[in-house]
């Protein structure tokens, strides 16, 4: 794949035809961005079509600009009569690209072929909006998929369901493709907040995805992006925590004891490996 796979804590998007909305998506600093050509533009008319070369243009400035922002630019479903005239836009600078409503194993071959007669190695961030999708979240979730998000929003409108405060429509759903995504190794990405500048809505929403197991947030404004960076990230608290465990677990190495207490916890691999996962999320290194 072109690009490192990163393990965003927010994904903040903006349409694919507003260029002066994608200049301004470094702003919030978000961990990924993503330049829609699906839900934020119209299918009606040309407006479609008229997204295109003003969403390659802005993907462009915006990665000379913010080189260290990663990029992704999502274009409309493989069996719409968009996606094909979509894959222009995109170009190996691309942190990925995000493809929605992926139903089935075949779906992803589809889409990897695509890319492939474009000379593009780009990893998917794919999207589990359907009935279909999320029934068969496991076989999609291979490379080059890397990242996977589920959709509120078109599933329960594929089954003919409602949207509910507390979400009970959706938990089966959401907590089915963060299990599939736990197994398949994949990052998973919840839910958006269609709720504007509802922060506690938002956190309440959040804190449930979390709690199930995703490891970030689809935002779609910017106040969004803080709230997601702290629900989802270690606190310094975890951080602190967390070396001092490491700490630990180097000075029993060197006393050349394999089982050590820490905090009134013995400690075990799994521990460790969470301890280490903290730190790398603040972009730390584990010290000796």
């Amino acid at each position: 794949m072109s690009a490192e796979v990163i393990r965003p804590r927010s994904v903040l998007f903006a349409p694919g035809n507003r260029a002066d909305l994608i200049a301004k998506l470094p702003r919030s600093r978000p961990d990924a961005v993503v330049i829609d050509l699906e839900d934020a533009v119209p299918g009606t008319g040309d407006a479609k079509a008229a997204a295109r070369p003003i969403a390659r243009d802005a993907a462009r400035d915006l990665i000379a600009a913010a080189p260290h922002l990663a990029v992704f630019v999502r274009v409309n479903a493989p069996h719409s009569p968009y996606f094909e005239d979509d894959l222009a836009v995109l170009t190996p600078e691309l942190a990925g690209v995000v493809v929605p409503k992926l139903e089935s194993a075949a779906d992803v071959r589809l889409v990897a072929e695509a890319l492939a007669a474009r000379g593009l190695d780009l990893p998917i961030l794919a999207g589990l909006e359907t009935g279909a999708g999320v029934w068969n979240a496991r076989e999609i979730m291979v490379p080059p998929v890397a990242w996977a998000y589920f959709g509120a929003e078109d599933y329960t409108t594929d089954l003919g369901g409602l949207r509910t405060p507390d979400n009970l429509e959706v938990l089966y759903a959401r907590s089915h493709v963060a299990l599939a995504a736990r197994l398949a190794g994949v990052h998973a990405l919840d839910i958006v907040v269609t709720r504007l500048n509802d922060e506690a809505t938002f956190r309440e929403d959040a804190m449930q995805g979390r709690a199930l197991g995703y490891g970030g947030k689809l935002c779609i404004h910017p106040a969004q992006v803080a709230l997601a960076h702290d629900i989802f990230g270690p606190t310094d608290t975890d951080a602190e925590r967390a070396r001092r465990l490491l700490t630990a677990a180097h000075a029993a190495a060197r006393e050349g004891r394999g089982a050590f207490t820490f905090e009134g916890q013995m400690v075990d691999e799994p521990m460790l490996a969470k301890a280490r996962a903290t730190l790398h999320a603040r972009g730390e290194r584990e010290e000796e």
